[in-house]
């Protein structure tokens, strides 16, 4: 390895054994914004990596050409997206590392990086690698970059679900149409350049992305804009791709936006905090609580919870009365309808963050899902005894699959039951003190 000087000995790292030297990782943008961010945290750590160019129609004609129809529609826009690339005139199919993550549980998004292996083989592109780390494989792909890898992605995930609070809740608010989405692309655009070039050692890189999130902060506080305290509130939740993708769900949040509503839509480190309590349940499960494995999962946790603290610290004004509920406050309240011990998977969160956001003044919830998605089938059985609970509360479940609908008049008809819902509703709302005239 080179010698390195001054400020570049502070982002050293050892990548001769590094197995993505080479190699490009293509991210798929589940939110856009979150992945732009974690694919700066590759190449802060020398690797070519960026996001897949937009969806289109492109998109939907190759992942329905690659599926079968027994796949959710985030799969077809996934593998629409990579085989897009794959097969376009640009391609360099044996140095593109596909990132493709997964899980356990019902749902069908742990078969996606092994079916998508088989589409690449059937196609002749067995040397196109699939990238999908995980605690349970070791963060296989990674190999000596896995450590340093695994904080920094944490770190960007975080920082992108803060970006995008702060997006919805001035966007609506906003005096000048476009002025909120210009300093979201600046701010974006500031933190992954931070990124990049801040030190690696953890605490070094820690105080340059807080500083960098701080800067942001400021730019969001200088839009003027006016708070009506009748703008109604709506909760997203929903299957993760779907409801965070704007191409998978047409742009809902913005069409809701434009029906005078503003949006709370649920994160992607939610999900994170969800499957960190599903390991330890399952370590205590197998009585495994005071073992290695164990161990190493309490030091991760304490890491990250530390991580999220220093970064949304400087935002405690801002997100008043838009503070996330915990992991154990969401299961604790989907526990009478879907017991975690028994029930897995994104229909837990979505019932028991209806609950909490219902608890703090939303005036209706849009549950986003893929058509026959089971966690949303699950969801909607559920949705009418707490609409109940919370004297009719507006709930309702829109599935996409890419094919037209007429999602204008059914949001026109949610719309109207979120006024009248708005006027006799018992749990009020806290509102922050931005945006400001």
């Amino acid at each position: 390895m080179p010698t390195v000087t001054g400020a570049d000995r502070e982002r050293a790292i050892d990548v001769c054994d590094h197995p993505l030297k080479g190699k490009k990782v293509l991210i798929p943008p589940m939110a856009a914004g979150s992945a732009r961010l974690f694919a700066a945290g590759f190449r802060a750590l020398g690797v070519e990596a960026d996001i897949t160019p937009p969806s289109d129609d492109l998109t939907r004609e190759l992942g329905s050409r690659f599926t079968s129809g027994d796949e959710c529609y985030p799969a077809k826009v996934t593998i629409g997206d990579f085989m897009k690339v794959l097969l376009g005139p640009d391609a360099e199919p044996e140095r593109t590392v596909l990132f493709m993550p997964t899980s356990d549980g019902p749902c069908r998004f742990g078969q996606y990086a092994p079916y998508l292996r088989r589409i690449l083989d059937a196609m002749g592109f067995e040397k196109t690698e699939i990238l999908s780390p995980t605690s349970k494989n070791g963060y296989a792909g990674l190999g000596e970059l896995a450590r340093p890898f695994m904080r920094i992605g944490w770190r960007a995930l975080v920082a992108g679900d803060i970006l995008q609070k702060l997006q919805l809740i001035y966007r609506p608010h906003e005096y000048e149409k476009g002025q909120t989405d210009r300093v979201y692309e600046q701010c974006l655009a500031d933190v992954c350049e931070t990124i990049e070039r801040s030190p690696l050692d953890p605490p070094k890189q820690l105080a340059a992305l807080r500083a960098a999130l701080i800067r942001c902060r400021d730019r969001f506080r200088a839009i003027r804009g006016h708070r009506d305290p009748n703008t109604p509130l709506i909760g997203v939740v929903g299957e993760i791709f779907c409801r965070l993708n704007t191409f998978s769900n047409d742009d809902l949040v913005r069409r809701l936006e434009e029906y005078g509503a503003e949006c709370w839509v649920s994160d992607i480190t939610e999900w994170i905090w969800y499957t960190n309590a599903e390991q330890f349940r399952k370590l205590k499960l197998r009585g495994r609580l005071f073992s290695k494995e164990a161990l190493g999962a309490w030091i991760r946790y304490w890491i990250q919870k530390r991580d999220e603290h220093a970064l949304l610290e400087p935002f405690k004004e801002d997100f008043i009365g838009y503070e996330e509920p915990s992991t154990r406050q969401i299961l604790k309240a989907a526990e009478p309808y879907l017991p975690p011990k028994g029930a897995l998977g994104e229909m837990v969160l979505n019932i028991g963050k209806t609950i909490c956001l219902a608890q703090r003044g939303v005036d209706g919830i849009i549950d986003i899902s893929p058509f026959t998605c089971m966690n949303g089938i699950v969801s909607e059985a559920i949705y009418p005894q707490l609409s109940r609970r919370f004297d009719g509360l507006p709930i309702r479940v829109c599935y996409f699959d890419g094919t037209q609908s007429d999602l204008d008049r059914d949001l026109g008809v949610f719309m109207e039951l979120v006024r009248n819902y708005q006027r006799r509703k018992k749990y009020r709302r806290r509102y922050p003190p931005y945006p400001k005239d």
